[in-house]
């Protein structure tokens, strides 16, 4: 989404009726508790900081499949 950060962007996503369940996960470098809470506040599912542990993505992602609808 052009011209949109993460925030914002998960937060139109969110409007949309059809998205409102589907996980949005923050992977950024912002990995304070501040930053954390302004992606979960904006409908984020959860909150990734940079660098990526592969093993804690891997564990994040199969978490949220696995609350996926469908």
């Amino acid at each position: 989404m052009p011209n949109l950060n993460g925030i914002d962007a998960t937060r139109e996503i969110r409007t949309d009726s059809l998205n409102r369940a589907t996980p949005v996960l923050a992977m950024t470098a912002n990995a304070f508790e501040e930053d954390r809470q302004a992606c979960l506040a904006a409908g984020m599912s959860d909150h990734l900081p940079k660098p990526i542990d592969p093993a804690v993505l891997f564990e994040t992602l199969l978490k949220w499949l696995d609350k996926s609808p469908g």
